[in-house]
Order: C-alpha cells, then sequence, then structure tokens
C-alpha cells in the first residue's frame, strides 16, 4: 500500500456520519470530526439532517492543499441511511462512551472486511442508533470529545497506518522536523 486512499480500501468503503449538527453552536466541531473523517482515513462524510457549506468548504481546502478526495453528503435522513447501509451488508459502528470498550471489540471489527459506517453525534443521541448499530463503541468512559474518540477509533481501524501515508496529489507535504516548521510544496 502506498497511499492513503488504499488504505480505506482494506473495508470496501468507511463513512462518518455525524448526527445532530447545529451550525451556530457545533460549527468548529463539525469541521474538525469532517477534517478528522478525511485525514484518519475514512472515504466520506455524511452531515445528517443538514447542509453546512463552511464544513463542505473546509474539506475541499483541505482536500485540495493536501491532496486526496472524500464524499460529502449532505442533509440525509440518518435514519434512513443507516437502514439503508445494512441492507446493503455494511457494518454501523456507534461511537458513544455507553458501549464497550474499543480495544475490547476493534479486532473483531477490523477482521471484517465489510463497508463501515461510523456514528458520531452531536447531540443527545436517538435509541434508534444504539439499537440498529452492529457496535456500541467507547473510547473510554469519561465525558470527552467526539473529535477526539472519532480520531482514536479509526487510529485503531487502521491500525496506525493512516498517519504514515501523503496523498500523491497533495500540493503540500510536512517534512518532520524536530524544531520548527517545514512544508514542502510541490
Amino acid at each position: 500500500m502506498d497511499s492513503l486512499e488504499n488504505l480505506s480500501k482494506i473495508y470496501e468503503k468507511v463513512y462518518v456520519l455525524r448526527l445532530g449538527h447545529r451550525p451556530e453552536r457545533d460549527k468548529r466541531i463539525t469541521t474538525h470530526v469532517a477534517l478528522v473523517s478525511r485525514a484518519f482515513g475514512a472515504n466520506g462524510f455524511i452531515l445528517e439532517g443538514i447542509c453546512d457549506n463552511k464544513v463542505e468548504e473546509s474539506l475541499i481546502k483541505a482536500s485540495k492543499s493536501w491532496g486526496g478526495k472524500i464524499d460529502y453528503l449532505c442533509n440525509v435522513n440518518g435514519k434512513e441511511f443507516v437502514k439503508k447501509w445494512k441492507e446493503e451488508g455494511g457494518e454501523v459502528i456507534n461511537l458513544t462512551m455507553y458501549g464497550l470498550g474499543v480495544e475490547d471489540v476493534i479486532d473483531k471489527i477490523s477482521s471484517v472486511p465489510k463497508k463501515k459506517l461510523i456514528i458520531v453525534g452531536a447531540e443527545k443521541v436517538e435509541r434508534f442508533y444504539y439499537d440498529n448499530s452492529d457496535y456500541n463503541v467507547a473510547v473510554g468512559w469519561q465525558p470527552h470529545s467526539e473529535v477526539a474518540a472519532l480520531a482514536i477509533f479509526l487510529d485503531r481501524l487502521f491500525k496506525g497506518r493512516e498517519l504514515l501515508y501523503n496523498y500523491r496529489d497533495a500540493q503540500y507535504r510536512i517534512i518532520p522536523s524536530k524544531r520548527g516548521k517545514k512544508v514542502e510544496r510541490r
């Protein structure tokens, strides 16, 4: 594997479904969930119930500068999307602090090469999503950020490999350095 694009093909597709986005309250958090989805190997980001041009613009800008492509869908009915995903043979993973520990279930989740839909809530997540998920997964049992939970989950799913790749079509590439900032323009 020589690119992040190939990494997510392991599972056919990995998409992140963001529930309950409130544009005025959640604009930065939802944008960060979208950017983490992209940077940590997801193929797509879905915004339930609403479209937010700022989120889409951030994904487009990041992809233009740093390469790669991520599908963006918005104004989706979350419940219908989950039902269809499952009908098409995909797995649904609900990230919640009330679920089973990520370390206890990640091997089972990652061993099945099915497409994966990862649910990330913004406000209280409806019971439907708990009942219709194949896995309810906790990244710890303390209150924390959904951005952190998503990053840790995707990192465990891809076993850290997503951190090693650069997109071939990137305009910029970070040159790791002990001090300072080194960026290569291609």
